[in-house]
């Protein structure tokens, strides 16, 4: 097998919580990296490193004490990938990360490949904003190029008059203006590819967001079998575009002309989390098996799922989930609850495949 037993994570969130635990039913350890305090990650890893990613003494210890790196989310600062990179290998490898950092360069490669993303442009200035409306057209969004996320750093225009609010709501980030597509659903897919370069796909699921946040994903999506295998398919095409190693997201539309990717993400994804109780093996243990250089799983479903997001005052339904026999509780350890904030999520089990 691979001589791979301890995995550095950056980022200590629900999400690096989740491989942490994962890893351990593989006998794997997980060492932690977060800036912040309480991270919920640390509470299941077997160690924790709290300092920020500008520490480099921190993170030459860090990378000593692991045999591969992975992350929990994209906006890591590249002068710590630079470091890093030079001590460990770093999966998913740098090019996903740089694609997926920019929205800009997100779009552009997605569309070198042939791939239909929404209608976009550069925004930087007045001017960009001026030209991008003029070929776009309104209704459309503005959304910052880099770091936003659950529907953050975004300002919708309904009419051109709109954007000069909607660049101020930028406050001089670089952005990006996107048209709007008419879908009817949005669907994503959870793909993996391991070091071999096979490459294995969960069933795409299907989403509701409420607010800019996933609030539910359900599997199987209600969509013909020819566009889930064209949704497989397109994961792939984008896996292996990148020389992929380990899980990814991408986030796809269905409309009348067919599938059009509204977003990638290099990481275990919020969407896949129904796959914790609806296959063998999980989104989690597969992002593991790949970046330790482990056969993947071959994530065949043996459920249907609803997956709910539990968002802050969400929590208060926790003891009548807990109730439910075919409900599975997965909370994240989070001390405070807010409006916005994630705090778990259930996994209704509605079916089990003959």
């Amino acid at each position: 097998m691979t001589e791979i037993r301890t995995i550095g994570i950056l980022g200590g969130g629900q999400l690096g919580r989740m491989l942490s635990a994962a890893a351990s039913r593989l006998g794997l350890r997980c060492h932690i990296y977060e800036p912040g305090a309480n991270a919920p990650a640390a509470d299941v890893a077997h160690a924790c490193t709290t300092a920020p990613y500008e520490d480099e003494t921190a993170l030459r210890a860090f990378a000593a004490s692991v045999d591969v790196i992975t992350y929990e989310f994209e906006n890591i600062p590249t002068s710590a990938l630079d470091l890093l990179e030079t001590l460990r290998p770093i999966r998913p490898g740098r090019e996903a990360l740089r694609v997926s950092q920019d929205r800009v360069t997100e779009k552009d490669f997605l569309t070198s490949l042939g791939l239909t993303t929404a209608p976009y442009a550069a925004v930087d200035d007045a001017a960009s904003m001026q030209a991008a409306v003029a070929a776009i057209g309104t209704p459309a969004i503005l959304k910052t190029r880099r770091f936003g996320y659950d529907g953050k750093g975004q300002a919708r225009l309904n009419a051109p008059a709109d954007a000069e609010a909607a660049l101020a709501d930028m406050r001089g980030a670089p952005a990006v203006l996107e048209g709007f597509v008419d879908f009817s659903c949005e669907i994503s897919v959870i793909a993996a590819r391991g070091t071999d370069g096979s490459v294995a796909c969960f069933d795409p699921g299907q989403n509701l967001h409420e607010g800019g946040i996933l609030r539910r994903t359900t599997v199987p999506a209600q969509v013909p079998a020819s566009l889930r295998t064209d949704a497989i398919l397109l994961a792939s095409r984008i896996l292996n575009a990148l020389d992929y190693v380990g899980v990814l997201g991408v986030e796809l539309f269905v409309t009348p002309q067919g599938l059009v990717v509204n977003e990638i993400a290099p990481r275990v994804h919020n969407s896949g989390h129904w796959t914790q109780n609806g296959c063998t093996v999980d989104q989690f243990e597969q992002h593991v098996r790949a970046v330790a250089g482990w056969p993947l799983g071959d994530g065949a479903r043996h459920s249907d799922v609803v997956m709910e997001n539990l968002i802050g005052d969400d929590m208060d339904r926790v003891p009548a989930l807990a109730r439910d026999p075919m409900t599975a509780l997965h909370l994240y350890g989070k001390a405070e609850s807010r409006p916005g904030r994630k705090m778990g999520h259930a996994n209704i089990v509605q079916t089990r495949q003959g």
